[in-house]
Order: C-alpha cells, then sequence, then structure tokens
C-alpha cells in the first residue's frame, strides 16, 4: 500500500483524489476490525505542548497525556519521532515498539500525518536537547482523510487560505497567532472599559431603520411577522436611546453589516465598537480612545510602540490634535476659512478633485482632506471639527456653527475611530434628518431616514454626551502587522465559487 506521510511522489502529491482513498481504505480496514476512530467520544489531555515546554524541571521524567495534529513524522524503523501540534504549539513524540507493544505499532504505522492523536508518556529531553515525551501509550482519535498541503510550501494561496481557514490555521501557525490576539485585542478593550463603569449592552441586529451611518444597508423580510427589515449599520442610535433612560456609560462590541465593495480595509460584515459617556464630549472621548488604545497595545503587543508594516507606530506619546480646517491648509495649502464657496468649487475643478451638484462647502473640504491629507497621518493623530454637512448626528461648535464637535482617528493614514459630541437637540436632529432625506430622494443611497423613535427619545431629553466608534478589525490590523481585513476576519465574504 502506498504511504503518503514520506516523500509523496509529484503525481501522488497534485492528486488529492487518490490520496484520499488510500486513507479512506486505511480507515475501512479499522472500522472492520473495530478500531473506528470516529467511536471515540472523549480524550483526556493533562496538558497542553506549550506547558510541557515551559515547566519541563518539574515535569521531566513525569507522565503526561498530550492530544493534537500529526504534523511531521521521522521514520527510523522501530522506533519514529512524531510532533503533534495542539492549540498551544508543537510537541516531539518518541514512539518506539518496545514501548507501546508490536501491536499497537503496527497499527500506528497505518496512520498520516494529519490525524488526530492521543498519547501519552513521559517527558524527557533527547540527546540533542530537545524536550519532548516518550509514548506509552496512543490512540487515534480521528482519521485525516485529506492530505495536507506539503510541508516545506505550507499553504499559501490566498483566496484558499480565506475559503478554507480551518486548513490555514492547521498548516500556518503565524495565523493562529494572529488571532489570538485578536480575542485579546477584544478582551482587553472589555477590561478597560469596564475598569471605566462603562456597561456593556447587545442592541437589536434586525431594524426598520438603519441609521446611525452613512452606508447601504442589507435587506431581509421577516417571515411571521410579513415586514420587510434591514439589518443594522451602525450601534448608535440604541445605544443613544439607553443614555436618555439614564445608563450614562455603555458600549457595545458587535457585527454591522454595509452593503459595499470589499477591499483590503472593507469586508461587508466587519466588528464595531461604539460607546456613549453622558456628560462628557469629543474631548473627553479623545482622552478616553488614547487610553485605551495605548493600554490595548501594551497589553498585546508588550509594547506601546508596534511596528506596522513600513512604520514604527508610537502609541505611547500623547496623540497629535488637528481641525480639518488646518489640515487641509497645512497639506493643500487651501485656507478655507479664507474662500468662498464658488472659490472652493474652482480650486476643486481645477485639481481635479471630483465633486456632485448637491455638495456644498463643507462637503469640499472634507474630499480637500480625503485627497491631500489622510495618507500624511501615520502617527495617530485626531483630526477635528468637521463641516455639519458630513456630520448629521453630531452637535454643531457654539462658535462656528457650519462645523460640528467630531474627531476621526487616523494611524497610518487609515480611519480607526470616529467620535462626536453628540447632538441632543431633538429640532436640530429632525432638521437634520430633513436634509438626509433630501440627500436620499436626490439619489444617496447612503443618506440617513428619519428614525422617529429616536427622536421621541430625544424629546425626553438627553444630556450632554459623548460618543465614539471604533473598528475593532482595523485596531486588530495594526497590531497584528496584518496588511488585509481578510487577514484578521476568520470567514470573510468571499465570491460563491460558482
Amino acid at each position: 500500500m502506498a504511504d503518503d506521510r514520506k516523500n509523496p511522489s509529484p503525481a501522488a502529491e497534485s492528486d488529492s483524489n487518490s490520496l484520499r482513498a488510500i486513507r479512506l481504505e486505511k480507515l475501512e480496514e479499522m472500522q472492520r476490525s473495530g478500531a473506528d476512530p470516529f467511536r471515540i467520544t472523549t480524550a483526556h489531555p493533562t496538558h497542553t505542548a506549550a506547558e510541557i515546554l515551559a515547566d519541563f524541571e518539574n515535569l521531566e521524567e513525569k507522565d503526561v497525556t498530550i492530544c493534537g495534529r500529526i504534523m511531521t513524522w521521522r521514520n527510523m524503523g522501530k522506533a519514529n519521532f512524531i510532533d503533534v501540534h495542539d492549540r498551544s504549539g508543537k510537541m516531539q513524540v518518541y514512539v518506539r515498539m518496545d514501548d507501546v507493544g508490536k501491536e499497537v505499532f503496527t497499527a500506528f504505522k497505518k496512520w498520516d500525518i494529519g490525524d488526530l492523536v492521543e498519547i501519552t508518556g513521559f517527558v524527557f529531553k533527547t540527546k540533542r536537547g530537545e524536550i519532548s515525551v516518550h509514548a506509552k501509550s496512543l490512540r487515534l482519535l480521528a482519521k485525516s482523510l485529506l492530505p495536507l498541503p506539503e510541508k516545506f510550501h505550507g499553504l499559501t494561496n490566498t483566496d484558499t487560505r480565506y475559503r478554507q481557514r480551518y486548513l490555514d490555521l492547521i498548516v500556518n501557525p503565524e495565523v493562529k497567532d494572529t488571532f489570538i490576539k485578536r480575542s485579546q485585542v477584544i478582551r482587553e478593550i472589555r477590561n478597560y472599559l469596564d475598569a471605566q463603569n462603562f456597561m456593556e449592552v447587545e442592541t437589536p441586529m434586525l431594524v426598520s431603520n438603519a441609521g446611525g451611518a452613512a452606508a447601504r444597508p442589507f435587506l431581509t423580510h421577516h417571515n411571521a411577522l410579513n415586514e420587510d427589515f434591514k439589518l443594522r449599520i451602525s450601534l448608535e442610535l440604541y445605544l443613544k436611546r439607553l443614555i436618555v433612560g439614564g445608563m450614562e456609560r455603555v458600549y457595545e462590541i458587535g457585527r454591522v453589516f454595509r452593503n459595499e465593495g470589499l477591499d483590503v480595509r472593507h469586508n461587508p460584515e466587519f466588528t464595531l465598537m461604539e460607546l456613549y459617556q453622558a456628560y462628557t464630549d469629543y474631548h473627553g472621548m479623545m482622552d478616553l480612545m488614547e487610553g485605551l488604545i495605548r493600554t490595548v497595545a501594551e497589553k498585546v503587543c508588550g509594547s506601546a510602540v508596534v511596528k506596522y508594516a513600513d512604520a514604527e507606530l508610537d502609541f505611547s506619546k500623547p496623540f497629535a490634535r488637528i481641525t480639518m480646517i488646518d489640515a487641509v491648509k497645512q497639506y493643500a495649502g487651501v485656507d478655507f476659512d479664507a474662500i468662498t464657496f464658488e472659490e472652493a468649487k474652482a480650486l476643486a475643478k481645477e485639481r481635479g478633485i471630483a465633486f456632485e451638484e448637491r455638495h456644498q462647502k463643507g462637503d469640499l473640504l472634507n474630499l480637500f482632506f480625503e485627497e491631500y491629507v489622510e495618507e500624511h497621518l501615520i502617527q495617530p493623530t485626531f483630526v477635528m471639527d468637521y463641516p455639519i454637512e458630513v456630520s448629521p448626528l453630531t452637535k454643531r461648535k457654539p462658535d462656528k456653527p457650519d462645523f460640528t464637535e467630531r474627531f476621526e482617528l487616523f494611524v497610518y493614514g487609515r480611519e480607526l475611530a470616529n467620535a462626536y459630541s453628540e447632538l441632543n437637540d431633538p429640532i436640530d436632529q429632525r432638521g437634520r434628518f430633513v436634509e438626509q432625506e433630501k440627500l436620499l430622494a436626490a439619489g444617496d443611497e447612503e443618506a440617513n431616514h428619519t428614525d422617529e423613535d429616536f427622536l421621541t427619545a430625544l424629546e425626553y431629553g438627553m444630556p450632554p454626551t459623548g460618543g465614539v466608534g471604533m473598528g475593532i478589525d482595523r485596531l486588530v490590523m495594526l497590531l497584528t502587522d496584518s496588511a488585509a481585513i481578510r487577514d484578521v476576519l476568520l470567514f470573510p465574504t468571499m465570491k460563491p465559487l460558482d
């Protein structure tokens, strides 16, 4: 019988169906002999590979049980070395016929790379100094019917990696490390906010009115109610209702859905963290976010100075703060405080910045910012005071009513967080919704609908409030040096193969 563990021929390696047939035959032979691994219902690991490596002095010569997947196999006749990988890492296992018995060893020799096993034995160190487990007994827990990618080249095709993340996690250990860090990031965000007396809550995903952001929603239908619903595009409007209700400090970490394109920074469903705090403003939100991100970086990466792509991002220093007007003046050489709307349109045409007839002066300022400024904001920078045209839910600046108390946090030229001094004037908010409805009627599919229940909530009175939203995926990208959002999503949205 062919053995696909050792030096498979190119023809055999390229023919997974043939290899599957060989492994299936092995399984059927086991089942006929009454040794069906799939009838085993549980296993009893006492230690992980990492625990054994970390505590060798206390575990040497003592029995342990490990469970994991065979990833390499070195055949030395009546003695074999295999590497078993579990969730924590790799452990070398020495399997000798004299120790496990001829019958067990004969069955063991028919196992394959990729099989899941339970090994019991004592901890020792080889002549080469590698901490290992000397097997005394072993069980096959599950049979792998498909061969893993060739070990020296791994799984490199990104499309396959994203579609078959399970396989990516098996053969690329650094991928597992990324998602371990992702889990740590979310845990540390919760720890930080909980310590600041925020309460975590959950709000609806199925909504009649998908508001709180400029995005086109997904539509769905509820059969029992015979009503159309949308998937939420933001967490904002329900969390603000809770501020009205007196909860004062709330946050949610949850999935949101936006019917938009896919690229290195966008996926139609992603994880958003939004928080709202009564009796503060966007300056309070800047202080909170600076402390949160610095702490998370230190806890997860061991330092507030993080390498990303070709840059060294320093979260340890106070984040830069600049107004949008000053940023455009600095990088584009245009002072929007000193020009009229007509002059702004003329400059946009002159510089090849495309805009629409519906756009106002504030829209043009934002377009200049996107064209000339964003790429320069490598170190953490709060860009403040956005024009009212692009900030429908934000409180106006008292001394400059065409602008709002809003900031976006940029890192490595990309938006990471968006925050406001929240609009709590129900009359002003209704007027903003009216303007949004006009944009919707003019064909802007990302404009907000009027949310009457939200307006009712505001009429009961919402205190001065600061709010912020941050993309968890983008933060994880920065802290794991990942180039694309798909690298930090376990199962990114993919076009169907058929």
